[in-house]
């Protein structure tokens, strides 16, 4: 591992249980988590003083938050946005609350009935509010390159953050992702290295999208680390497993006679050995 990057993830991929996520995250030496639901439901969902005992567990433990992976800017761009503003407020007061300047966040869902242009103004709108209010409030607004949101593939992320890129507006690295999306990743990483401040991952593959563990994929993981190294990233290599259903599992397993569904716990440290695997190669 280089100096300068700390290794978080998404724990409710574990388990929603509090105590389970701790349970594993402790067995892996992992000190950070970017929480995105917990004990039933996300974060972002409770109270104040519901968040502030959460917090006072994960501090017992030595667990800190990397971000919080929220939901916001994850409606459709037609849908009402007043109520969604209030929950990006209350997510601003959650993550003073856990103690991170973090929130991952997207650029809206688009309509399936035509192209991105004719909603791009609505968007710039609603970003700059967050923006704004990011500001005003001392967060930092991480944008994720999601599937069929506006800033979906590279050159529409670069967009918004030729729009918005500073101290409270920067780009989230998702290479299964753009996989997803048809964008190669290298090209991706070219266009946007100047403004990534947090990495996902995961990894899928470019013939039928699945996510597979780190490097067995065609997102170039290995490669784009080593680039970020080299260029000096210090920052969040945040683990996003989605391997519950990993079709390749049997094959790892000598003695895998059938598919087998992994755990939580299972496909998070799947995950993780896959990472470090290649963390220890460059």
């Amino acid at each position: 591992m280089w100096n300068g990057i700390q290794l978080s993830g998404f724990a409710d991929e574990i388990d929603m249980s509090l105590e389970k996520q701790i349970e594993v995250l402790k067995k892996l030496n992992m000190s950070y988590v970017e929480m995105r639901g917990v004990n039933g439901k996300g974060l972002v969902e409770y109270s104040i003083q519901e968040a502030r005992e959460i917090r006072k567990r994960l501090d017992g433990e030595g667990i800190r938050l990397s971000s919080i992976g929220s939901p916001i800017g994850k409606i459709n761009i037609k849908d009402d946005f007043d109520p969604h503003m209030e929950l990006y407020k209350h997510t601003v007061e959650i993550a003073h609350e856990m103690g991170t300047p973090n929130i991952r966040m997207f650029s809206f869902f688009m309509p399936q009935d035509g192209g991105y242009e004719p909603y791009r103004e609505s968007v710039m709108d609603r970003l700059g509010q967050f923006v704004d209010y990011a500001k005003a409030n001392d967060v930092l607004l991480l944008h994720e390159n999601e599937k069929d949101i506006y800033g979906d593939v590279a050159d529409r992320c670069l967009e918004i953050m030729k729009a918005f890129y500073g101290d409270h507006f920067k780009a989230v690295f998702d290479f299964a992702n753009f996989v997803q999306c048809r964008q190669d990743t290298l090209e991706a990483y070219e266009m946007l290295k100047p403004y990534i401040s947090y990495v996902h991952i995961k990894d899928a593959l470019w013939s039928d999208a699945s996510v597979v563990p780190a490097g067995m994929g065609d997102g170039h993981v290995e490669e784009i680390l080593k680039m970020l190294k080299n260029e000096g990233y210090e920052g969040f290599l945040s683990l996003e497993p989605h391997l519950s259903d990993f079709a390749g599992f049997h094959a790892l397993e000598q003695n895998a006679s059938q598919k087998k569904k992994l755990s939580g716990e299972e496909a998070f440290t799947m995950a993780y050995e896959a990472l470090k695997q290649i963390l220890d190669k460059i």
